[in-house]
Formats: C-alpha cells, sequence, structure tokens
C-alpha cells in the first residue's frame, strides 16, 4: 500500500465506530434508494463487493450467489462482521487493498463498488484490478460521487478536496467515468436518472 493509501486507512480505521452514525442522515435521506437500485442490477454466481466499509449493503445482496466482500481498513471490517453477524449475512470478508487484490483472473461475475473510488490513490490502478478479476462479459457496478459538470461548482469541490481527503479520507474531485473509460472496458453505461454529483455506473468486460 502507497504512503498515501496508509494514511487514508488511518483515517477509515479512527472513523469506523462513528461511521453509520456520522453519515446516518444522508443515507437514510439519498443513498439507501440508490445503493438499492445498484444493487438489483447485480447478477451471476460469483459476486465481489469492494470496499464493504461497516456493511450498508448488506440489506441489498441478492440471494443464491457466493459473495465476497473485502476492505483495506481493518477497523472498518470490524464493524462489517458484526453486522453481519447480526444480520446473519452469508459472505466471505477479505482484508486488502483494491489496487492489489489478491483474487485470481477471471473470478467473478459482477463487482460492484459503492462510493468507493474516491478513496482509491490511484483509482485507474484499481479499475484495471476489477477489470482482471471480472470474468469475460462480466460486469462492473459503480455507485460513485464525482466532479461537477458546473465549472464554478467543479472549481469550489477542488478547493475543498485537500481539506476532504486530509478530514474524511475522501477525494470530492474524481472524474470516475473518465477513469473507467480509459481502462480496458467495454458497453460503458451511465444511469439516466444520474444526478450531477453521484453516478450508477455499468461497465462490462
Amino acid at each position: 500500500m502507497s504512503p498515501n493509501g496508509e494514511q487514508i486507512r488511518q483515517r477509515y480505521d479512527r472513523l469506523a465506530p462513528w461511521f453509520d452514525s456520522l453519515e446516518g442522515f444522508i443515507e437514510g435521506l439519498f443513498f439507501r434508494r440508490l445503493r438499492k437500485k445498484l444493487w438489483a442490477r447485480a447478477q451471476g454466481a460469483d459476486i465481489l463487493e469492494v470496499g464493504v466499509g461497516t456493511g450498508k449493503n448488506f440489506d441489498f445482496y441478492p440471494r443464491n450467489a457466493r459473495l465476497t466482500a473485502m476492505d483495506f481498513s481493518p477497523k472498518m471490517l470490524e464493524q462489517a462482521a458484526k453486522k453481519q453477524k447480526r444480520k446473519n449475512i452469508a459472505v466471505h470478508l477479505d482484508c486488502m487493498d483494491v489496487e492489489q487484490l489478491l483474487y485470481a483472473d477471471n473470478s467473478f461475475d459482477t463487482v460492484v463498488a459503492s462510493f468507493v473510488f474516491c478513496s482509491v490513490p490511484k483509482p485507474r490502478k484499481g479499475l484495471k484490478e476489477l477489470h482482471r478479476v471480472l470474468k469475460p462479459g462480466g460486469q462492473l457496478l459503480l455507485l460513485e460521487h464525482v466532479l461537477s459538470s458546473n465549472r464554478y461548482l467543479a472549481w469550489l469541490m477542488r478547493k475543498l478536496s485537500p481539506l476532504t481527503l486530509r478530514l474524511l479520507g475522501a477525494n470530492i474531485d474524481r472524474e470516475t467515468l473518465k477513469n473507467v473509460q480509459a481502462c480496458p472496458f467495454q458497453n460503458i453505461y451511465v444511469d439516466p436518472d444520474s444526478s450531477d454529483l453521484v453516478k450508477l455506473i455499468k461497465a462490462v468486460k
């Protein structure tokens, strides 16, 4: 893990016990509906969630699939494990870095990530790793907040991003769609109901 990645991991470790409480209001108001929509598109027998965090997506996991979930923060995974036990969720949890996945090539039918690539130091490297572990024809599903297309708001987001990175470990000025397009995915699709700041993206290997 890069030094920058280690710093971000440490921030998430510190925030882990309070993470659900910190995001509770916006989660219930906006994100939970989007997570449900994202996961409704997951297909196949083998599914990977990248950046499982505290397990906010557990309620939307599909049945009749082998589920694996990973995160680079041990403390976030501890919270996820508690939730997994409480909710009796059938998922295998792994601690690893999305930039250096330990899974074999062509392992998963679907890979899902929600609000993850704002925190990955080298997002294109991480996206290429997801392409590698997807089976041919497999799909990547992303729910990500991105840099605004409004130039004034984008300017403000770029100014504030160093602060949010330092405090929360998250960049708010990422151009994730461009990063996906720079990787060897096919048939990249953006949900037309996506907002200016939050995009639901599908990309096929």
